[in-house]
């Protein structure tokens, strides 16, 4: 659980910390031709055929809405967002998810978190600037918040952002 004796706020990535997530991102690699390597969004970003690129976002954004439909609660997640209520610490979430797929996942599961940052309001993780969003409009320092996520980029963003992080 959160030590919250020097917590301000709590930010949470969605997919695997908070929600279930069954992309198969090596499948998604393999039907847009990004190399293993690359960063799917970044890979997409520089696609100069705006016709391909277009193309390849609309399939990525399929597939999370496909996601989206069936991700539910996950019990490590539901319970630290639940002891963050409790404290009434303020909740917010930033994810690389689109806005569609992030709604659905909100709503489906009737998380109790209003602030929502996607893809589509700041530069995607390992990008601290969402965090750093955040932090600035509740008005805390960064180190006072604390990340809460699931893969490397949120670990990586956190420490850039001058935040704490915990993997779950």
């Amino acid at each position: 659980m959160i030590d919250f004796a020097n917590v301000d706020g709590v930010i949470f990535d969605l997919d695997g910390t908070l929600v279930e997530s069954s992309l198969d991102f090596t499948q998604i690699r393999k039907e847009i031709g990004c190399p293993a390597e690359v960063d799917i969004l970044t890979f997409i970003d520089e696609i100069s055929d705006e016709t391909l690129r277009n193309k390849a976002a609309a399939f990525v954004i399929e597939q999370e809405l496909s996601d989206a439909r069936g991700a539910r609660w996950l019990s490590n997640g539901k319970a630290l967002v639940e002891a963050s209520r409790e404290q009434g610490v303020p909740m917010a979430i930033v994810t690389r998810n689109s806005r569609p797929a992030t709604r659905i996942k909100i709503q489906t599961n009737q998380i109790p978190i209003a602030k929502i940052l996607t893809r589509e309001d700041a530069p995607p993780k390992p990008d601290p600037t969402a965090l750093l969003n955040i932090a600035a409009e509740w008005g805390f320092c960064p180190s006072r918040c604390l990340y809460v996520g699931d893969f490397e980029y949120d670990r990586i963003a956190a420490e850039r952002a001058g935040m704490r992080f915990l993997l779950v």
